[in-house]
This record gives structure tokens, C-alpha cells and sequence, in this order.
């Protein structure tokens, strides 16, 4: 396997599954600077003292006004325009930056969505796809939180297949505005928002009608606009979410977005952004909850003795550390790579916002990846936190009822997880039929490696980490060898195997995120030394040996579901060899990682 350079602009989306990234190359959340933390900390601050105390309130309010008046003092603090340019009255920040903002305020349970709706959805497609004169009109406003934004994508029958949403936009007589009519749901800040990003298609004089989605700024004065009451959910009970109806709204020819036919694109584009920032706010939610966790664990005593002394609950909460941490390895490692893309595709004479968009494409596999990662790291923590809270975390006056319902949701936000599998897998077929990966290269030596006999020699190698990245790079075999099978058997029909898909999906996520854990903890021993990373070595070991499991287990069912006879023989004793580890006590790694939560009784990686 090769082994890419030594610089972070030279990683590309994918490219990790055939080449080796070094530490050097990743960026670990120890590298915040001073004043990336002090954001943070006012993100945390803002929580504490105007979300949490209200958070009843926030789910049981009656009308939006609470929740726009909440947005109104994050914009007075500036956490409305994190995102959007200095020159139209933001702060600018980078893409990592702006990911730490999304995990400090993703424990505001739904405070964080009708936040993160604003930002993301709302904003960023006129910071992106805007031109001159809409940056100049809407940005200053929506950056300030004087006006308040949403993002009208998903119809009652339009939902993952996106592009065949049904709203009409016909341009009027005069050729001054595009007639919008159509119906909108799921619509998170519906009820205040004062702009809407409208997706419908052009429909001409004699009835023909687009293929593709064009994207419209609509102005809630427009008129012509309705609404139905907030819908009655699950979870995110205080996040505004209505059905929207155009009844001949009259939209200014000047409002569309980009270029007619270009919506879809631009849909595509913002959800990857929104799937990679769910991680990061996935994250913050998930501390939260494991402070809360081991708060109580300490505090209930059970048979005499606090539960947090019994091993079945340190092996919960140390479960939890082990994948918060891993989350959090690979989302930042993500964020960098897109940020030092942008800066290589600026260098290259790219505008700022092309450079964005192109740098946001090119690692939408990853985008897609912690998308999937961070939602059910995050239902796992809310899970297992209802557990060791027992019979008070199924109370609706203990902290665990909210944060179960609320994080539900996140495994269907931004595209359901069973759709960014897909995508995972798709989107790595398809760079390798362009020649953009050589995948098929890899796997074709990967084909050949398990029909050679094995090597049982000794490794001598003592660099940090030896016997760990060769665990990696058989892992990244493993999935080679049962995609490349796979592709050769069904050929362009493989897409209608979604089971297998999946299978692979899992394999490529879980060999993503444990490569970034480890490669974050070789770098932390680089910065920090040893002796201070021993509980982070324990959680890259522990994820790492779960990983393998895990990988094993998904390339099985792949692999039983098209191989026969010698073909599968082979193929399974080729998974066998890609899926061997040292064996290591996990319990013990887990308890002393447990042990140090329980003493200092708070979450501290």
C-alpha cells in the first residue's frame, strides 16, 4: 500500500482505503489554538446559562417566539454568522472552526437544531451558490440573527429521492417574477423564519417541465405563503417544524439561486456540509450525556455502594469514552482536510466559495462516513445512559427521557443513514470507474496477496504504532478484496444489492474511524509524550480490537451473500488472514478508562 506524502493538501476523498496517511498529516483536536477554545467556551457558556435552565420550557412552548428569541441573543454574540464572510458581517471562520462551534452548541438539544438549521441549511447556500447582490442584501442580516433562515428541500413524496419534489415555479407574463406553488414539510424554523431557500422546478408556457430542482431566496413578505401548526414529534419537541404551502407566491426573477437547473446540485453540496457538522453537534450531545451518566453512576448507590463501582456499568461508561473519543478523532481529521483543500484549490486560482464547494465534494465520502458515525455513537451514549439511570432514565423528570427522544432523529436528519451507506459505497465505485481512485488496482493485488501463502514472519518494525497500522492496512484488504469480488460479480447491478452495500459501508466507516483514533493518539504522544496518553492508547487499542470485529463480521455477511464453493472458501480464509489481532485484556483497558471518569467524575477526554 502506498503511502501518501507528507503534506495534508495532498489527501483526496477516499484515498485513505488505498494509501497510508501519517500522523503528521491529521488534525487532532489538542491542536485548537487559544482562541478557537474561548468560542467554544462561549458556545458552552451560552448553553448553561440560556438553554438548559429552559429547556421545559423550550419543548413545551406554545408558539415560536421563545425559540426566535433565543436565536435573537446567539446573534447578539455572534453565533449566528460563525460561517458567513467579514465583508457581509460575519466572523469568517475556518471550516474547522466552525465544526468546533457545531459540537460546543450540539448539546442544546432544540436550540441546537433550529441553530444549526439557521447556519448551515439556511445561510450557506446564498454564502456558496449566491451571487453579488444577494450576499450583500440577505448575508448582513442572517449573519446579525435579525432575520432568521430555513431550507425547504423535503414533500410528502420527495423525500431521500429528493429531485422529484413536485413544487412548480412558471415564470409570469411580465417575465418579472417565477409563480411558485407546491407544499414543503419537515421544515425545522418554519414558523419564524423570515427567508426561505425554496427548492421547485421551472415549468415552461406549455407545460414542460425541468428535470432538475432550481433553488429560489423567498422572502416571507412575498406573500402567497401558509403554514400549518408545529408538528407534534418525537423528540426536538421545542424545534419549530412545519408543512410550508406556496399558493401562487410571487417570487423577483432576480431571487433564483444559482442557475436555473441547479438546485439539485446545490441541495447535494449543502447536505454535505450538514452531514459532517451532525457529527460534530452529535458529539457535543454525547458529552453531555456522559457527564450527566457518570455524574449519576457515582451518586446511586445500590447494595451499599455506589453502581459505579460494578463492571458492567465502568464497561458502559468506558464504551462511551471509547467512542466519543474515536468521533471526535475522525470528524476533526475530516474538518482539516477540507480546510487545507480549500486553501490548495485557492492557490490554484479558485474563488473562495468554488473552493468550498469543490473542497466539500471532494471528501463527501468522509462527510458521509461521520454523518453515519457520529448519529449512532450518539444514540449508543443516549441508550446506555437510559440504562444506568434504570427505572429514573425512563422518568421524564431525569435528563435521559429528552436526550433519547431528541437524539432519535439524527439517523434520519441530513439524508437516513441507510442512504449514506449507500452513498459511501457509490460514491468510492464511482471515482474508481473515472480513474479518480485506482480501487480496482488495489483490490486485483489484494486478489492476488490471498492465494499467495501467507507470511508468518516476525515484524521487526519499531517505529510507534507498527503492529497496529498493519492491523489498518489489512482491514483496508479486506474491504479491497470483498468490494473488488463483489463488483466483479454483479457488475453495474451491484447497486441493486443493498444488503451487501451496507455490509461494505460498515466495513469502509469502521476501518475510517479506527485509523483516525490511532493516528490521533501517535500524534498526542508526538506533542505530549507517553505517559500522559496511557487512557487514550487503552481507547485506540480497545476501538481497534472492535473494529476488527466488527469489519469481520460485516465482510462475512457480504461474503456468504454472493460466493460460492472455492470462491468463498478463499474469500473467507482471505477475511480471516485481513482480520487478525493480538489479543489484548479489554476489560482491563476498559476499567482503568472508567476508573479515571469515576474519579474525576466528569467526562475529561
Amino acid at each position: 500500500m502506498a503511502v501518501a506524502e507528507d503534506k495534508k493538501t495532498s489527501i483526496k476523498g477516499g484515498e485513505f482505503l488505498i494509501k497510508e496517511t501519517l500522523a503528521s498529516q491529521i488534525f487532532i483536536p489538542e491542536e485548537f489554538n487559544e482562541e478557537q477554545q474561548m468560542i467554544a467556551d462561549t458556545c458552552r457558556d451560552f448553553l448553561r446559562t440560556e438553554i438548559w435552565p429552559r429547556l421545559d420550557e423550550i419543548d413545551q412552548a406554545k408558539s415560536p417566539e421563545l425559540m426566535s428569541s433565543l436565536m435573537d441573543k446567539a446573534g447578539e454574540l455572534g453565533l449566528m454568522g460563525t460561517v458567513v464572510p467579514e465583508e457581509y458581517g460575519g466572523f469568517g471562520m475556518n471550516f474547522n472552526t466552525s465544526m468546533l462551534v457545531a459540537e460546543a452548541t450540539g448539546a442544546g438539544n432544540s436550540f441546537s437544531v433550529a441553530l444549526s438549521a439557521h447556519t448551515g441549511i439556511g445561510t450557506l447556500p446564498i454564502v456558496y451558490y449566491g451571487n453579488e447582490s444577494q450576499k450583500k442584501q440577505y448575508l448582513p442580516q442572517l449573519a446579525s440573527g435579525e432575520w432568521k433562515a430555513a431550507y425547504c428541500l423535503t414533500e410528502p413524496d420527495s423525500g431521500s429521492d429528493a429531485n422529484s419534489g413536485k413544487t412548480k415555479a412558471k415564470l409570469s407574463d411580465d417575465g418579472k417574477h417565477y409563480i411558485i406553488n407546491g407544499q414543503k414539510m419537515w421544515i425545522t424554523n418554519g414558523g419564524f423564519a423570515d427567508l426561505l431557500i425554496v427548492f421547485a422546478k421551472v415549468v415552461e408556457p406549455n407545460g414542460e417541465t425541468d428535470k432538475n430542482l432550481t433553488a429560489f431566496i423567498i422572502e416571507k413578505t412575498f406573500g402567497g405563503i401558509t403554514m400549518n401548526e408545529p408538528e407534534h414529534k418525537m423528540g426536538i419537541k421545542g424545534s419549530d417544524t412545519r408543512q410550508i404551502f406556496f399558493n401562487d407566491c410571487a417570487v423577483p426573477v432576480e431571487n433564483m439561486l444559482s442557475e436555473r437547473g441547479n438546485g439539485f446540485k446545490i441541495a447535494v453540496n449543502i447536505l454535505n456540509i450538514g452531514r459532517i457538522k451532525l457529527a460534530a453537534a452529535a458529539l457535543g450531545g454525547s458529552k453531555q450525556v456522559a457527564k450527566q451518566v457518570i455524574n449519576y453512576a457515582n451518586e446511586r448507590k445500590q447494595f451499599g455502594i455506589s453502581i459505579a463501582n460494578f463492571g458492567a456499568i465502568k464497561h458502559k461508561l468506558a464504551e462511551m469514552a471509547v467512542r466519543m473519543f474515536t468521533t471526535e478523532s475522525a470528524a476533526y481529521r475530516v474538518g482539516q482536510n477540507i480546510d487545507d483543500l480549500i486553501v490548495t484549490l485557492k492557490e490554484k486560482g479558485l474563488s473562495d466559495a468554488d473552493a468550498k464547494l469543490k473542497a466539500l465534494e471532494e471528501l463527501a465520502i468522509e462527510c458521509a462516513i461521520m454523518k453515519v458515525h457520529g448519529s449512532e455513537v450518539l444514540d449508543y451514549v443516549v441508550d446506555e445512559g437510559v440504562q444506568v439511570y434504570g427505572g429514573m432514565g425512563y422518568s421524564a423528570d431525569a435528563p435521559m427521557d429528552r436526550a433519547y427522544r431528541d437524539s432519535r432523529i439524527n439517523r434520519i436528519f441530513e439524508g437516513t443513514n441507510e442512504i449514506n451507506r449507500l452513498l459511501v459505497v457509490d460514491m468510492l465505485l464511482k471515482r474508481a470507474m473515472k480513474g479518480q481512485l485506482d480501487l480496482m488496482g488495489s483490490a486485483m493485488a489484494v486478489g492476488k496477496e490471498i492465494m499467495s501463502i501467507p507470511d508468518f514472519g516476525f515484524d521487526e518494525d519499531e517505529t510507534p504504532f507498527a503492529a497496529e497500522k498493519k492491523v489498518i492496512k489489512n482491514l483496508k484488504k479486506a474491504v479491497l478484496m470483498v468490494a473488488g469480488a463483489a463488483v466483479q460479480k454483479f457488475m453495474t447491478k451491484l447497486s441493486e444489492e443493498q444488503e451487501i452495500i451496507m455490509n461494505l459501508a460498515d466495513m469502509v466507516i469502521e476501518t475510517y474511524a479506527a485509523e483516525s483514533v490511532l493516528l490521533r493518539v501517535e500524534k498526542r504522544i508526538d506533542l505530549l509524550g507517553k505517559d500522559v496518553n496511557t487512557l487514550q492508547e487503552d481507547i485506540a487499542m480497545i476501538y481497534l480490537h472492535e473494529a476488527v470485529e466488527r469489519v469481520n463480521n460485516a465482510g462475512k455477511s457480504a461474503i456468504t451473500s454472493f460466493a460460492e464453493s472455492d470462491e468463498l472458501r478463499v474469500m473467507l480464509m482471505g477475511l480471516k488472514r485481513f482480520t487478525k489481532i493480538e489479543p489484548l485484556n479489554l476489560k482491563e483497558a476498559r476499567r482503568r478508562i472508567a476508573d479515571a471518569l469515576i474519579a474525576k467524575n466528569d467526562y475529561i477526554f
